[in-house]
């Protein structure tokens, strides 16, 4: 099998053989990366837009959507992303996708999450690491491309509307609304959040109702805004 990088010089370690008598390149060259089932990788960006001063109330901010036209999911709505190519780092996945999709292009993107749940896709194995970006919305011009239907910005409202504490575990719960008049969405959802205490923190976003929103996109959209607020 041919090597996957032509460049192996930084992987030699010390240079002697394996417990096979192979050197590295003959090991690599009898390597079967398909030997174990492996999960295939996506990005998912949830790209924020605001004019003026924003705190933590987040009021006016707004949010890009796109909407599903193939299954899964389809007709609903859903952040813009994809799969992963081969050798393609994955903020270049993201900034990719986030174009293809939305003609937005040339953001500053923070990765903030990887999401991993085994049926978070009906096609297969899917991990998702999500990226966020924070633009003034008249700076890009969005059109929909690739596999959406429709790309808009939409009014975003969060509303932390349940809490509970035990001596190791802190639970939320978050009712998350979307909305565009113009294309009659009007859309909630809830997701919880639970959050261990301690030196080492333990944190998860996962979906409890999921309105027009595509997998696990509630989940990831809830995640980023928290992130905001706890910054501002």
């Amino acid at each position: 099998m041919s090597l996957f990088l032509e460049d192996i010089s930084k992987f030699q370690g010390t240079g002697e053989k394996n417990a096979d008598g192979k050197t590295l390149k003959e090991f690599l060259e009898a390597y079967d990366p398909y030997r174990y089932q492996t999960p295939s990788c996506t990005t998912d960006a949830v790209i924020f837009a605001h004019a003026g001063k924003l705190d933590a109330s987040l009021e006016g901010i707004r949010l890009l959507l796109v909407k599903r036209s193939n299954h899964p999911s389809i007709g609903y709505w859903a952040l813009p992303g994809g799969f992963v190519n081969l050798k393609e780092n994955l903020e270049d996945t993201a900034r990719r996708e986030l174009e293809e999709e939305t003609g937005v292009a040339g953001l500053v993107m923070e990765q903030i999450a990887t999401y991993g749940d085994y049926d978070r896709d009906p096609r297969t194995r899917v991990i998702t690491t999500a990226y966020m970006a924070l633009i003034d919305e008249k700076d890009v011009k969005v059109q929909a491309g690739d596999d959406a239907a429709d790309a808009v910005w939409c009014d975003v409202s969060l509303e932390h509307t349940q809490a509970e504490w035990t001596k190791e575990i802190q639970r939320d719960l978050y009712t998350l609304r979307i909305q565009n008049d113009s294309r009659k969405l009007d859309t909630t959802a809830v997701v919880e959040r639970t959050a261990s205490e301690g030196l080492i923190r333990e944190e998860k976003f996962r979906v409890k109702e999921m309105g027009m929103l595509a997998a696990d996109h509630a989940a990831i959209i809830v995640n980023a805004l928290v992130v905001l607020k706890n910054r501002l």
